[in-house]
Parts: C-alpha cells; sequence; structure tokens
C-alpha cells in the first residue's frame, strides 16, 4: 500500500476525527510564518525523555493507517516527551513536492517526514538524516533493535545506495497477498477438486495458472458471487503492482539484480528487462487472466477492488493486506489469506511500505525532538496501540509486536486486532525469496507511468504483449539514460 508511486486516492485509511492531546491537524499549508529560525529549546534533566520538553516538531504524512491511529492519540507522547507535534497529511504528490521544497530551500518546516522509498528517499536521501548517528548519540533513549524490524523492510525502506545508512524507519507495511472467501472454498473446495484435478486451497503451492482456472470455475458454477476474481487494473499505479507480482513470478523484472536493486536502491539501474522472453510471457498470461476477471477491473484501483471482494461481488483478488480489517468488517468470518501463487519461478508479493525519517536541515536540539519521536512512534508499545486503535492502525513493523501473546492470539477468530488475520500470509510473503521489489531508482515515478500506460493499451487490445513490454522497455530506457543528480 504501498508507500508507492502516485496514488489517485490514499490506498489505506483516511485520518478520521479531531486529534488528541493538543496536537494540530493541516491538509496542506505552511505550519506556522516563516522567519528567524530558532532552534528548539533543550533542558537539563536525568530524564532522557523530557530533554526537549516544550519544544514542537511537524509531521508531514500520506494519509496512512499508522498516521491515523498516532494522531488521534498523541497524549502519550506529550506526556511523556512534554514535545507538541504538529500533523500534516497530504495524498502523496502533494507531500512529495512540499518535501522537495523544504529539503531545496535549506528549510526544515517538516521535521519527520513520511519518506516513500520511490518519489522521497531514493531521490533526496541527501537530505535526510543518517539515522545510526542520532541511536549512537549519548544521552538520548536507545532504540530498541534495529534488528526487531522485518529485515526486508528496513533494507526496503530504509536505506538507499549507502548500505551502511539508514535514512528511515519502518513505518508501515502494505504488502498484496492473495484474499479470498474461505465460505466459498469450503462449499465448494471438493467439487472444485474433483473439476479441476488439484487441490484449490490457496497458498504457495498454487500456481497462476491454477488461478486463473480456479477464478474461471467461480464464473461457471457458484451463484453466490459474479466473478471469480477481479483485479486493480486501472490505469494508474495499481496496474504496475497488481502486474508485478506476475512479472517477478515469472523470473521477469524491471532491470539486472532486481532485488539488490529493490532493496537497496540506486541511480544508475542499468538497462530495463521488460523486453525479456520471461517479462514478455508473464505479460501475455496478466492479458489471459485479466480476460476472465470481473471487467470492471480495469476501471479500479485498490480502493475500488477491495469492496468488491468485500461486497461478494468476486470470490477472490490480489490486494494489500491491510484490507483484511475492513473485509472481516463486511463479512466477520468469510475471508481467508494466504501467499500469492507461484509463477515458473517462484510467489512474488508486493511490498508497498515507508519509513519515517527526518529532515537533514534541522537544526540539533530540533534533531533530538524529531528523533524522540521516531523512537515513540515506531516503538513495541505504540505499534501495539495503532493495532488496537479504532481510527487506523495499520500493520507492526517490528517482529517484537507479532511475537507478544496476545498478538498471536489475535491471528486467529475471534479477533480484537482483523488485519492480524493476515499475519501468517505476510509473514511468509516477507521472506527473501518471496517478497517483490519494484526498483527504488529516483526516477521511478515516471518509470511506473510508462508501464501502466503500456499495460493499459495491452488490456484496452491496442497492443500485444511483446510489443508492450518492448515499449515499455524503451522508454524506461529513455528515462533513465537521462541520469539523477540530486
Amino acid at each position: 500500500m504501498t508507500g508507492a508511486p502516485p496514488r489517485g486516492v490514499a490506498r489505506r485509511s483516511v485520518l478520521r476525527g479531531a486529534l488528541a492531546g493538543g496536537a494540530a491537524l493541516a491538509t496542506g499549508g505552511l505550519l506556522g510564518a516563516c522567519g528567524v529560525r530558532q532552534d528548539a529549546p533543550r533542558i537539563v534533566t536525568d530524564d532522557r525523555w523530557r530533554q526537549f520538553a516544550g519544544a514542537t516538531i511537524n509531521l508531514i504524512s500520506e494519509n496512512t493507517a499508522p498516521t491515523a491511529a498516532i494522531a488521534a492519540n498523541l497524549k502519550p507522547f506529550t506526556d511523556l516527551t512534554g514535545i507538541n507535534v504538529n500533523i500534516v497529511t497530504l495524498e502523496l504528490s502533494a507531500l512529495v513536492q512540499k518535501v522537495a521544497l523544504d529539503l531545496a530551500g535549506g528549510e526544515s518546516q517538516y521535521h519527520v517526514i513520511y519518506a516513500d522509498p520511490y518519489q522521497v528517499l531514493a531521490p533526496y536521501s541527501k537530505g535526510l538524516v543518517d539515522l545510526r548517528e542520532l541511536a549512537a548519540q549519548p544521552g538520548l533513549p536507545e532504540l530498541t533493535g534495529w534488528d526487531d524490524f522485518i529485515p526486508t523492510q528496513l533494507d526496503a525502506a530504509g536505506r538507499f545506495g549507502d548500505r551502511d545508512k539508514i535514512f528511515a524507519v519502518p513505518y508501515d507495511c502494505p504488502t498484496m497477498i492473495w484474499q479470498y472467501r474461505a465460505d466459498l472454498f469450503d462449499k465448494y473446495g471438493a467439487r472444485m477438486a474433483d473439476d479441476l484435478g488439484f487441490d484449490p486451497t490457496p497458498g504457495l503451492d498454487r500456481t497462476w495458472d491454477e488461478y486463473l482456472r480456479i477464478a474461471r470455475w467461480f464464473n461457471d458454477n457458484a451463484d453466490e458471487v459474479a466473478y471469480g476474481t477481479g483485479h486493480q487494473a486501472k490505469q494508474h499505479d495499481s496496474l504496475m503492482c497488481d502486474f508485478s507480482n506476475v512479472l517477478w513470478s515469472y523470473g521477469g523484472d524491471y532491470f539486472d539484480n532486481g532485488t539488490e536493486v529493490g532493496l537497496y536502491g540506486t541511480t544508475d539501474p542499468g538497462p530495463c528487462r521488460l523486453g525479456s522472453d520471461q517479462a514478455i510471457a508473464a505479460a501475455e498470461f496478466y492479458q489471459r487472466l485479466l480476460s476472465i476477471a470481473d471487467p470492471s477491473s480495469k476501471t479500479w484501483d485498490w480502493n475500488g477492488l477491495a469492496p468488491a471482494l468485500s461486497s461478494g461481488r468476486i470470490a477472490m483478488c490480489v490486494n494489500w493486506h491491510e484490507y483484511a480489517a475492513a473485509n472481516e468488517k463486511a463479512m466477520p468470518g468469510r475471508f481467508g489469506y494466504a501467499p500469492l501463487p507461484r509463477g515458473p519461478v517462484r510467489s512474488a508479493n508486493h511490498y508497498g511500505g515507508c519509513g519515517i525519517g527526518i529532515n537533514g536541515n534541522t537544526q540539533p536540539n530540533e534533531r533530538m525532538a524529531a528523533w524522540l519521536f521516531v523512537l515513540w512512534a515506531t516503538s513495541t508499545q505504540t505499534q501495539l496501540a495503532n493495532l488496537k486503535s479504532e481510527a487506523g492502525g495499520g500493520t507492526p513493523t517490528r517482529q517484537s509486536v507479532y511475537d507478544l501473546p496476545e498478538v498471536r492470539a489475535a491471528e486467529h477468530r475471534p479477533s480484537a486486532m482483523p488485519n492480524i488475520l493476515a499475519a501468517p500470509a505476510v509473514a511468509t510473503a516477507w521472506q527473501p525469496e518471496n517478497i517483490g521489489l519494484r526498483p527504488k531508482i529516483p526516477m521511478w515515478n515516471e518509470c511506473d507511468t510508462a508501464v501502466y500506460t503500456q499495460l493499459s493499451k495491452m488490456l484496452a487490445g491496442d497492443s500485444s504483449p511483446a510489443d508492450t513490454m518492448r515499449g515499455a522497455a524503451t522508454k524506461i530506457d529513455r528515462i533513465t539514460a537521462r541520469g539523477w543528480a540530486a
């Protein structure tokens, strides 16, 4: 759900209600008037959390589930530190514009930044603080374990180029998984197995070809749903996300060393590989899959697809795992969650998470006050509170949260934390061999547009799969050939 190229509508929960704890919420614009910059105050105290009591820091974020939960209950942080927090929430493209202006202008209007890996971290990492320096600074509270963060998430959301530096702490972790009507699979499972010649139970043992056959079976045999599957195939970033799962599973990729480029990033990814035989085979399959899917798929992004599943229109889909809560609210107990099917090479589950970082233009005390917020916002205790929040919540980025007995218990119904019902599926999806990572390059936004524009032509019948992939590769090569200078 990222995290990710531009979204027409936010993928995750929109902030609701007034903020607690005296925090202010803005939906755009600058916070406060411009003038002489003064550093935050620092007081002498034995309490490491209260050294900057009275300071004010500003967080700029996309409308995400963790931010919704934090914004609804900032009082614990203010009580702990004495620091006031203003939160600005924007659609991602608007956020990127404001962050770019702030960093380029030498300002620190926004102290804590929602650092989308592709539109903020990759192009502007030089303007962000290496958080290891703050973690090692004497006199500040200690970070409870870098190794507590899901390893693939720490790399993908936190690093760019230099593997020894960490510019963002994992903050959210939407991941694409197989979501399905478990009640219908239970009802028809034996009959499907007889008709199809294989066990239809969703999971890593299933192939994409079997997924298509299951979807077609529902089309022809189940009265409870109109279609077996639906997809987020609108001419939009969602189409790139949906197709990429198939691309990677077929052994295709956007560039050589795709896993390395996805984890650590680069400004020079080399030639685009979408013209490969594997990529073309993936496009051919994707075209066949969409031909039997709900026809409205070509008008849906993730926010259109989710209600199609939760309202009973389709039997299964591939979508961001954090829609589990909405599924369970709509039809309690009727859904199941599994890793995506495998292609000829592997299962690939698209990771869309983001981190939060600190503006490199901040002054010394501001920076340390911002670090206290980053520590608190990504702590085990706060992530657990977010998970329980009625205002949003998302799912944790720390392993220690998943290991808590009450969270493990919530993986089974009845669950007070419905997003955790998807935890076993996403834990498998986050394994290095199963995670799907788009290229972390500073020019990805343009490349993304080239991909979904070409794919839309193919789905409209205006281009063959081979011409689609080769055309996208040509466009991407032109984009990356211009290089990047931060």
